[in-house]
């Protein structure tokens, strides 16, 4: 590509097709083999490949990076990398930090191997996280769309168990703190390189990094601390939302770990269409027909709206049809606003198909009063 710098697939040596999963293998197998401490005797190369591997995958596991280096490439619309924070789509970090994936080969992130020699101390990976969100969708009619309306929905989600009170620790019991880690969930080795001596660290495999042994496991929840449940929930979707649009609940997703928060509900909104009224912004479209007669003398109709109430309007003499009418204020109500959109109808003249031979006679002598030739202009069919 234009930059200069290889096609990220090419890097990890997948298909543009390639799944999360295919990419995530692809990346931790070169990642270790490309980690500098696996590569003592060729270190500045290794850290230069194992730079490029990590960027690679940083921008491809992520759906929205990945849509747009398919789109643009390296160089695309204000950059990808180069360190251009808050310029462009996305920007690295001058040093291996920004990357993930070193914990999962048993090595301590970048910073963490320079650690002792520049006194910096490590980040502490085991406190507290917020649940997953959650994604559902919800399909409503456009009378609920226009009036608003409550809704009880069904998530299957996981919930703190109850019995051990997300512990995952029999009841009467507590986890013990993981005598290798001492709690950290993490163990620091000291290695001797060319560089003089460094600190690395990896997962503590005793407790598996959460620093906390279960030794009786809740017989509720099996020592996972959570539960499987099919929730119901009211939602209140508000009056004007349109298709496609979102309502989010907080706290109604996955449960937090570590006295983390819960993550949250994003509700899909999907509004069906009608079969006489249509939108267009915040206002309602609806065609309205009336007779032949009412066109040409003028009539009052009634003009159902889409609340269920009816409005009485005036139609002038001479209407023809495809003519347009507003009645002001009575369409949707501005979710983000307190102001409406107006009912928009378009009038379609019905004439008769068939006539008794009385109608035929009046209309007849009607016609002879009138010039029934379409008038003449220029360059026209009659001209």
């Amino acid at each position: 590509m234009a930059s200069g710098k290889r096609d990220y697939y090419e890097v990890l040596g997948v298909d543009k097709n390639a799944t999360d999963d295919e990419l995530k293998r692809a990346y931790r197998k070169l990642a270790k083999k490309y980690h500098p401490d696996a590569n003592p005797d060729n270190k500045k190369e290794a850290e230069t490949k194992f730079k490029e591997v990590s960027e690679a995958y940083e921008v491809l596991s992520d759906k929205q990076k990945r849509q747009m280096y398919d789109q643009f490439g390296h160089d695309g619309p204000q950059g990808f990398g180069g360190g251009q924070n808050g310029g462009g789509y996305y920007s690295y970090g001058s040093g291996f930090e920004g990357f993930s994936g070193f914990e999962d080969f048993g090595f301590g992130s970048f910073g963490d191997i320079f650690s002792a020699a520049f006194g910096g101390g490590t980040r502490k990976r085991n406190g507290p996280r917020k649940g997953a969100d959650l994604k559902i969708n919800l399909d409503i009619t456009f009378e609920e769309s226009f009036l608003g309306v409550e809704k009880t929905i069904s998530v299957n989600r996981n919930k703190k168990c109850e019995h051990c009170h997300g512990t995952g620790a029999k009841s009467g019991t507590n986890p013990v703190t993981c005598k290798v880690c001492n709690g950290t969930g993490k163990i620091r080795q000291v290695v001797t390189t060319p560089f003089g001596q460094m600190s690395t660290q990896k997962v503590c495999s005793n407790c598996g990094g959460e620093g906390k042994i279960i030794k009786e496991p809740c017989q509720e929840c099996k020592g996972k601390g959570t539960v499987r449940e099919s929730a119901k929930i009211k939602v209140k979707i508000p009056a004007g939302i349109d298709d496609g649009q979102t309502v989010v609940l907080r706290g109604e997703g996955e449960p937090g770990t570590k006295d983390g928060p819960n993550g949250d509900l994003y509700i899909n909104v999907h509004v069906k269409k009608h079969s006489i009224y249509k939108r267009k912004a915040d206002h309602v479209l609806c065609d309205i027909p009336i007779t032949f007669t009412g066109a040409t003398l003028g009539t009052e109709i009634e003009i159902p709206l889409v609340d269920g109430t009816k409005e009485k309007y005036k139609i002038p003499e001479g209407t023809q049809t495809g003519s347009k009418f507003v009645i002001k204020g009575k369409g949707f109500k501005s979710v983000n606003g307190n102001w409406r959109g107006d009912f928009v109808f378009t009038v379609n003249v019905q004439v008769p198909k068939k006539l008794t031979q009385e109608q035929r006679e009046l209309i007849t002598k009607l016609a002879a009063t009138m010039n029934e030739q379409p008038p003449i202009k220029k360059r026209g069919i009659f001209g």
